[in-house]
Order: C-alpha cells, then sequence, then structure tokens
C-alpha cells in the first residue's frame, strides 16, 4: 500500500501587522520630537495679566536665562554685547527681513539683558517686538 505524499505548503509571512506597528513608533517618535525644544532650556517666565497667546511660525527668538546666558534661535552667543547680538539677528534677517522678535527672558534675568535684546531688536529695524510671559493663571500663551 502506497500512501500519497502530501505536498509541503511554504508558511505565509502576514506583514500587515509588522508594518502596523513600524507605522506606530514613526508616529511615536514624530510626536516625542516636537517637545525637544521645550525641554532645551528652563526658564521662568514672568506672570502679565493682559498676557495673549500668539502663533507665529516664522520667528526669531531671543532666550535669556537667569545665569545670564543669552541664546539667539538656540544658537549660544559667546559674547554679550549689542554688535554680537545685531549680527546674529541680521544674519537671520537676512533670510526673512518680516520676523518678527521674540525676548524670553527668565523671571530673574538682568534688565540690562533684556533692554540690550530690545535695544539690538530696534537698531536693527525689526517693526515687531514681544516679550513672552505667562498669564496669571500660570498658562503659558
Amino acid at each position: 500500500m502506497r500512501l500519497q505524499e502530501q505536498e509541503r505548503e511554504e508558511p505565509d509571512i502576514n506583514l500587515t501587522s509588522l508594518i502596523d506597528v513600524v507605522f506606530l513608533l514613526l508616529i511615536f517618535f514624530m510626536i516625542s520630537t516636537t517637545f525637544d525644544r521645550q525641554s532645551l532650556l528652563r526658564l521662568d517666565l514672568p506672570e502679565a495679566a493682559t498676557a495673549e497667546a500668539e502663533a507665529v511660525p516664522d520667528l526669531i527668538e531671543i532666550l535669556i536665562t537667569a545665569d545670564g546666558q543669552v541664546f539667539v534661535n538656540e544658537a549660544l552667543l559667546t559674547e554679550i554685547s549689542r554688535p554680537a547680538l545685531q549680527a546674529a539677528m541680521a544674519a537671520l534677517l537676512a533670510e526673512n527681513p518680516d520676523a518678527p522678535v521674540v525676548v524670553r527672558a527668565d523671571g530673574e534675568a538682568s534688565h540690562r539683558l533684556v533692554v540690550l535684546a530690545l535695544d539690538a531688536a530696534a537698531a536693527e529695524g525689526v517693526r515687531r517686538v514681544g516679550i513672552a510671559a505667562i498669564s496669571e493663571r500660570g498658562e503659558t500663551p
């Protein structure tokens, strides 16, 4: 008696679940990397009763920390002077001449540095200058 040999079927690999996992990982990393910029520097912004939220995509951000460091769009200035600040802003204004300037100074930062940043912006001809603050309710605008 001769038995029939059964043909061996090749197993099918289902890629659907693998693709789902890869897309979930991609979405996770895309969402988590958008918060990196917020955690670079820790600033305690002063409170203001009339603080308003304004979303501006292309702006020049001047960060002043409590210990006196000055950053222009995340680039640390090695020399803190009006000409150095103007040069950093001029390079950014060459790309976008209508870009507004936002000064984000820590609540304990030196008033001299805030005035220096505002003076450098005025010397470069910036028309829109703002100072970042949080509302009295503790929300960042």
